[in-house]
């Protein structure tokens, strides 16, 4: 694509910018999925869960505002160019939001911890990234192809909301999406509390900024660049596994998006902890408590890989693009994360 860099490192470095983004919202901004749902089950606030719903709204703006711009086609991107299967995204929404609740994190979460020197993240980490690419190449795939399959559409109109809309009313496809986006982002607002945490509305800003950014950039090298480059953003369920394989592979393979959104985020979070003095080295000192730490995390890829996609990757990425996938997805992830807490707060553990 350069003469310095290559399309994959180009791609790469995109991921990285958008992950430290990410990293610092989750450490200065207290960006969390499941504190969140914590925050609004048993805390009495809802502050960060609109904080979330202004992620979703304003990511969505400025993606369908980079459609508008001809700077985006979303219907390469994964969300939209696969058949969306509702039973997929319930029971692996509800798998991930179970493991999310043993675990004590979800795949976004833990690496945030990490880059804080909490060494139970990183056996989260390695365990779901392990599981997600069990579920989606290893043993247990050939049993996710036949109950999930994923089928491409083509010919057919992309499984998108803002897609049907178009094709119901003729009106421009970027302008149903930014609208869509502000009536979310005004929803998020209406909120006295929000409105009155403007740190809070930043961080929001920031984590849309991630995954529009993401948008942009790999869309500009896929039709610029010489490979094949494909057009995503920030997810943490594969992704963690490709990172992986990457940091025990990589003189046989190319970076990659998610190679460079895993490491910003943990960067980021590094960055972050370091700014706050909130670094320091921790470990599990229960046995039982890392049993029910593993057991999450593998819960948490195998589900992720059936709902194609994790708290970020459909909470907000393919939120973003108004997929069908995405409000199924987390709305199932809630329920199975608020079922786990439930179990945790009342004292039973799977795990024993």
């Amino acid at each position: 694509m350069l003469a310095w860099m290559s399309d994959s490192q180009a791609v790469a470095l995109v991921g990285l910018v958008g992950g430290i983004a990410l990293g610092l919202a989750a450490r200065l901004g207290r960006f969390c999925t499941l504190g969140a749902i914590e925050d609004l089950l048993y805390g009495g606030s809802g502050v960060r869960m609109r904080m979330w719903l202004l992620a979703i709204g304003a990511a969505t703006l400025g993606s369908f505002a980079l459609t508008g711009l001809g700077l985006l086609d979303p219907s390469e991107s994964y969300y939209l160019s696969i058949r969306w299967m509702p039973l997929a995204s319930v029971v692996g929404g509800l798998m991930f939001g179970y493991g999310m609740a043993l675990s004590g994190n979800c795949g976004y979460g833990a690496i945030a911890r990490l880059g804080g020197g909490d060494l139970r993240a990183f056996v989260i980490v390695l365990v779901m990234g392990v599981f997600t690419y069990v579920t989606l190449s290893g043993p247990l795939a050939p049993i996710r192809n036949a109950l999930f399959p994923q089928i491409e559409v083509a010919g057919q109109i992309p499984p998108g909301i803002a897609h049907y809309a178009q094709a119901a009313t003729g009106l421009p496809l970027w302008s149903i999406g930014a609208a869509l986006g502000l009536l979310l982002c005004v929803g998020a607002l209406s909120s006295s509390s929000l409105r009155q945490e403007p740190k809070s509305i930043f961080w929001s800003l920031v984590v849309a900024f991630a995954i529009v950014s993401g948008w942009a950039g790999t869309q500009w090298v896929a039709n610029h660049g010489f490979n094949a480059e494909p057009v995503v953003s920030h997810s943490f369920s594969a992704p963690v596994g490709e990172t992986i394989l990457f940091a025990m592979t990589g003189s046989v393979r190319p970076l990659s998006f998610a190679v460079g959104s895993v490491a910003g985020v943990w960067l980021g979070a590094f960055i972050g902890s370091m700014i706050r003095g909130h670094f320091r080295w921790e470990a599990c000192e229960d046995p039982r408590e890392l049993r029910r730490q593993i057991i999450g995390a593998a819960i948490m890829g195998t589900g992720a890989v059936i709902a194609m996609g994790c708290t970020v990757g459909q909470g907000l990425t393919a939120f973003s693009l108004l997929s069908f996938s995405a409000p199924v997805t987390f709305v199932a992830i809630f329920a199975g994360a608020a079922l786990g807490l439930r179990q945790l707060i009342e004292g039973f553990s799977p795990a024993e």
